[in-house]
């Protein structure tokens, strides 16, 4: 295993006793029963009161409602952590309230909030982020799907698609059309999962098995006009904001499952007899585990920067892109590194870096593809 630095004066003895108790759900709650999940395309639902219990779901999100107070660097212990199950898709879905939930605190009412917070952060309801469109994806300003005002509702028409916990969510924060075409025509409305004339499509994907993913239909649903997030035709902003966390949050899975990658291929290295002795004998091979090592201690300076930055406050959204996009490159390039020294294992289910290998591309194409976060960046630096 890579020992890696010391922890980073941020982390707390609190901090430290938290990372504790959440390496012990995973070895107890995860690890066992990860590999059956994956090939079952799916877990639990008790699996999200377990985490509540623990206070994992509610991290950041307001104590009133069930929320439980933190900051970047005990969400960073915490996704440490869970990455060791070497899983993505179980957390994408696991923790898909993170991003469908942070919108109901920005812009629900009073009465919305305490409907649906509570529940949500307990685990006992699932809740989703429905924002891509069959017709495009990271260009949110110009989605379809249309709601038209109708009295005391809105009439909810159009598609929906690659929804994390799509088939399984009680209720989605989804992304219409109220008004003209750009930004400045898009709200955010919360839909509960049984309204009549909503319908889901399971999808198949190259990875995140466990994590169920659906396209959503919406053929006529009434949604109440009091489930609107903010202001009519200002949910651009409720929606942008929100991802600006997401992006932090791939970050630091990214460079927790490179870890799990250097860890799984570090442990073979010193296993695997070749020609008479240790693979991490070879020379090549340990320019190959300081490589990936090289990577992952940049990727944790940039995460812990910007965490200490966005601490005190400051939004660095081109610098948030940019970390994505590079703590996934070196997702990228630590997958397959692991991968190659595996040999033949690295072929096989049962790893921990087959799997996240299949997983590495949507990590660079969710919360903003690589290209659109690199254009994104020059603009906020001004190269336009």
């Amino acid at each position: 295993m890579y020992p890696g630095l010391p922890p980073s004066p941020e982390y707390s003895a609190g901090h430290e006793d938290f990372r504790a108790s959440v390496r012990r759900f995973v070895e107890q709650n995860i690890v066992p029963y990860i590999d059956a999940w994956e090939e079952a395309g799916s877990f639990p639902r008790e699996l999200y009161r377990t985490a509540a219990e623990l206070g994992l779901l509610g991290l950041g999100f307001p104590e009133e409602y069930g929320g439980t107070p933190g900051d970047p660097f005990l969400e960073m212990a915490m996704v440490e952590e869970l990455t060791r199950a070497g899983s993505g898709g179980l957390l994408a879905s696991l923790f898909s309230h993170t991003i469908g939930a942070p919108p109901i605190v920005a812009g629900g009412s009073d009465a919305l909030k305490a409907r649906w917070l509570p529940s949500i952060l307990a685990g006992e309801t699932i809740s989703a982020l429905a924002v891509t469109e069959p017709s495009g994806g990271s260009d949110v300003a110009n989605l379809t799907t249309r709601a038209l005002r109708d009295g005391d509702s809105y009439i909810v028409t159009g598609s929906k698609l690659f929804i994390t916990s799509g088939m399984r969510a009680d209720v989605f924060t989804v992304a219409v059309r109220t008004g003209g075409p750009g930004a400045g025509g898009v709200s955010a409305l919360l839909v509960e999962g049984n309204t009549p004339g909503l319908t889901r499509t399971p999808l198949r994907k190259m990875g995140w098995w466990c994590s169920d993913t659906a396209e959503l239909h919406f053929d006529g649903c009434r949604v109440p006009a009091g489930n609107l997030l903010g202001t009519e035709n200002r949910g651009f902003e409720v929606i942008m904001r929100n991802f600006n966390h997401e992006r932090l949050a791939l970050a630091m899975q990214a460079y927790g499952l490179a870890r799990v990658c250097l860890d799984e291929a570090s442990d073979w290295a010193r296993e695997r007899t070749t020609f008479g002795k240790a693979l991490v004998g070879h020379q090549a091979v340990r320019m190959k585990l300081v490589a990936m090592a090289t990577r992952i201690e940049a990727t944790r300076a940039m995460l812990e920067d910007l965490m200490r930055r966005m601490q005190a406050g400051a939004m660095p959204v081109a610098q948030l892109c940019m970390l994505k996009n590079f703590a996934t490159q070196t997702l990228q390039f630590c997958a397959d590194h692991a991968v190659q020294l595996l040999g033949g294992m690295g072929f096989m289910r049962g790893t921990r870096s087959e799997r996240i290998y299949r997983e590495v591309k949507v990590y660079m194409i969710g919360g903003g593809a690589e290209d659109i976060l690199s254009d994104l960046a020059a603009r906020q630096l001004g190269w336009h």
